[in-house]
């Protein structure tokens, strides 16, 4: 007869979208769940959960992370920006305008994994090529838009 063993709890602390949080939870606990489930914030997708889609990309000490691969445990002492982080004072990063402007977004799934992966591209890199673009975003997959109006909305968003 197995034996059902009950994981010890972990206490983390990270700092999220700017504010700095504590919380006791399962050390195995995907970040993903932690963040929609445990936090409420939902605009992280998650869609294959074996890291291939980016749809629950986060931005994890400045980089790019899939979250359902990240494991609680892991971001204790980090900075995690996801969607929500984004808006400032609920206006929608000019990003994100870009986004809707040149109809880089249709039914919306992948849209935050594909803004997060965005925006860290350029946080590094402020005058990126289209190249670079391509490579940033490679890791997230889009069904419906293409990806032709998400390279053009990041390069509309170049300072």
């Amino acid at each position: 007869m197995s034996k059902i063993v009950k994981m010890k709890k972990v206490k983390i602390k990270f700092y999220l979208n700017g504010e700095e949080f504590s919380l006791v939870t399962e050390p195995n606990r995907r970040l993903i769940d932690l963040l929609r489930e445990d936090l409420g914030l939902t605009g992280t997708k998650e869609g294959c959960a074996i890291g291939e889609c980016g749809a629950c990309t986060v931005i994890i000490d400045g980089k790019t992370a899939n979250s359902c691969l990240v494991i609680a445990g892991q971001v204790d002492g980090c900075k995690i920006m996801t969607i929500e982080g984004i808006v400032t004072n609920g206006k929608l990063h000019p990003l994100q305008e870009n986004f809707l402007k040149y109809g880089a977004i249709q039914c919306g799934f992948c849209t935050p994994g594909m803004v997060l992966s965005s925006y860290a591209l350029l946080q590094e890199n402020s005058h990126p090529t289209e190249d670079e673009i391509k490579e940033a975003i490679a890791g997230n997959l889009c069904r419906c838009t293409g990806y032709k109006q998400i390279i053009e909305a990041v390069r509309k968003s170049i300072r």
